[in-house]
């Protein structure tokens, strides 16, 4: 069977999902979630004038001229706090002490700050060394955000920040995707458990942890880890059992065409659809994906660094539809620090430690670590794949390739185009 090419094979991976149907959730719960549907403000930020400092509310033109030598002076008539409101108006030649937050006093335009005025001795009366304009360290009603304002679209992630807009707009819930459930299996008899003696032809089983991690990283709960030996009735069993309580099912090993790379066989015998069935790709070529009854199957090579890659190029992206957005990386030139032959046919994915910048003012210098399927440090603190395209075998030192960066990724609804 043809191998598919990368770009088109992830297009077909994606029809494996769609997007979960919103669920409201309480905020704290929301968070790291992304919005199924935008949201609009629905009160002033801040919602009433109100002090930026602890200080004296007055009417500025009467603080005009004011110094150290010739205070002004105002008689206190009220004191306000924060969540409470002023008792009265303020009139020409009076002041009220208000605290950060609280509302400003009718009457009153500015603040003058508590460092620069001092009350008189029998707290009659406030002497301020300061001249200050109107506005001064004030937060006007509506500065920051006015009502109807559009504020976050659909599929905008609930981190931190955004989480505290809601709160503060009075909002309890959002309206968001739910995070997909997932169950990750490894196979193979060589696998040992970590913690448990292992003889050197075995192997400590790392991919369920690396797995699983990788999916929280997607945003995704695991809610079920397994182990299989290479013996299809067993594996059969694991996989009937499992596939119904999530929406993306993952396996690791057993992705090949050896006498015991039994994973595609065992699903195709319980009606998988596949979508893909190996890629043009390095590493990670054995992967596949497929649905199985309402579940998507990600089928990865069992070596960590081609099952990193695949789960990077084809689990991720299910991970995220299903939470109703696609990830775009952002791409970037740079020069490869070495040459690099490969195979004409197939895309290489090529882990990129550093970019480096070399003083010349073109574009900075990817540096490469050795890459191998079954190497797993690799991809430690790695900033992302270098793109060695297919159709060319020799890249040589120097020469300008994208490269696809990890960090700060945007996102976008599955609908938008």
């Amino acid at each position: 069977m043809p191998l598919t090419p990368l770009p088109a094979a992830r297009l077909a991976a994606l029809d494996a999902i769609a997007p979960a149907a919103p669920a409201r959730l309480p905020l704290l719960e929301a968070h790291g979630r992304f919005l199924a549907a935008g949201i609009v403000a629905s009160r002033a930020l801040p919602g009433c004038d109100n002090s930026a400092m602890d200080g004296w509310a007055v009417r500025a033109e009467e603080t005009r001229g004011a110094n150290r030598d010739r205070p002004a002076r105002l008689r206190i008539v009220d004191t306000v706090y924060a969540g409470h409101l002023p008792r009265r108006a303020l009139h020409p030649g009076e002041a009220a002490r208000v605290f950060t937050g609280a509302p400003l006093s009718p009457g009153a335009d500015a603040v003058v700050r508590q460092e620069a005025a001092r009350p008189t001795d029998d707290g009659s009366h406030v002497d301020l060394f300061v001249s200050v304009e109107p506005g001064h360290d004030l937060r006007r009603a509506g500065e920051e955000v006015m009502p109807g304002t559009p504020l976050f679209a659909a599929g905008q992630r609930v981190d931190a920040t955004v989480l505290g807009v809601l709160a503060s707009l009075g909002e309890a819930t959002a309206l968001v995707r739910p995070a997909p459930r997932v169950a990750v299996v490894a196979t193979g008899d060589e696998l040992v458990p970590p913690g448990q003696p292992a003889q050197a032809h075995q192997v400590f089983e790392s991919n369920r942890l690396l797995v699983a991690a990788l999916a929280r990283e997607a945003g995704a709960d695991v809610t079920h880890l397994g182990r299989s030996r290479d013996d299809e009735a067993e594996l059969h069993a694991q996989l009937e059992t499992l596939a119904p309580q999530v929406d993306v099912l993952i396996t690791t090993g057993g992705a090949s065409v050896g006498d015991k790379d039994c994973v595609k066989r065992v699903l195709t015998r319980m009606g998988a659809r596949f979508l893909v069935d190996g890629v043009a790709l390095k590493p990670g070529k054995p992967v596949a994906v497929a649905r199985l009854g309402s579940t998507a199957v990600v089928v990865l090579p069992g070596n960590p660094g081609a099952a990193t890659v695949a789960f990077d190029q084809f689990a991720r992206p299910l991970l995220f539809k299903h939470q109703g957005v696609l990830e775009q990386r952002r791409v970037t030139r740079a020069r490869l620090s070495e040459a690099r032959h490969k195979q004409a046919g197939l895309t290489y994915l090529v882990t990129v430690a550093a970019l480096e910048a070399r003083g010349d003012g073109a574009e900075p210098w990817a540096r490469l670590r050795p890459q191998g399927a079954g190497q797993i440090l690799q991809n430690v603190a790695a900033r992302g794949w270098a793109v060695l395209p297919a159709g060319r075998a020799d890249f040589a030192e120097g020469e300008a390739v994208d490269v696809q960066l990890f960090e700060q990724p945007d996102f976008h609804p599955v609908e938008a185009p």
